[in-house]
C-alpha cells in the first residue's frame, strides 16, 4: 500500500476526518489506496485556533497522546486540487488545519478509517510504499467505537 507521513497533530487531524484536505507543495497523480503515517515529529508551535480544535477534538493532553512514527489510518485518495481551487470552499476550520496558500495543493480523500491501534513503522519523503502484509495483522472487526 502507498502512505504519506504527516507531522502530528495534522496526521491525527486527518485520520480522525476533522481535516478534509492535507496539503502540500507538490501534487500528485496517484489515486487510490493510502495509509496515513503519524511521523515522529511533534509541532507545537500553532495558533490559538488550532490549538483550539486540537483541544476540542482530543482532550488538552494531545501533545503527550498523539500517536508518533506509526501508520494510524487508511484512505481512498481520490483528489488533488489546487488550493486556490478550494479556498471558496472550505470552511474557516478548515483553513486553520492546514496551509492554503497559492501554489500548493490540497489532496482528498474518501473513507478515512482509523487502524484500532497504530502500528510503529518508519516513515519517509514523498509517497512511500507500506507491505500490505503489516495491514494484515490488524482484527478484521474493530472493538466499538473504533473504525478499520
Amino acid at each position: 500500500m502507498k502512505a504519506i507521513s504527516l507531522w502530528q497533530p495534522w496526521a491525527s487531524l486527518w485520520a480522525c476526518g476533522r481535516k478534509k484536505y492535507e496539503t502540500r507543495h507538490w501534487a500528485t497523480n496517484y489515486r487510490g489506496p493510502i495509509a496515513v503515517h503519524a511521523a515522529k515529529k511533534l509541532c507545537t508551535d500553532i495558533d490559538d485556533e488550532l490549538r483550539a480544535i486540537l483541544d476540542d477534538e482530543f482532550g488538552g493532553h494531545w501533545a503527550l497522546e498523539l500517536p508518533r512514527g506509526a501508520l494510524i489510518a487508511t484512505a481512498n485518495l481520490v483528489r488533488c486540487l489546487r488550493t486556490s481551487d478550494l479556498l471558496g470552499l472550505l470552511s474557516t476550520e478548515e483553513l486553520a488545519q492546514g496551509n492554503f496558500s497559492t501554489g500548493r495543493f490540497g489532496w482528498g480523500v474518501d473513507d478515512m478509517r482509523q487502524l484500532p491501534q497504530p502500528i510503529p513503522f518508519i516513515g519517509h519523503q514523498g509517497i512511500f510504499n507500506v507491505p500490505d502484509e503489516l495491514f494484515g495483522l490488524l482484527p478484521t472487526t474493530a472493538p466499538q467505537g473504533l473504525l478499520l
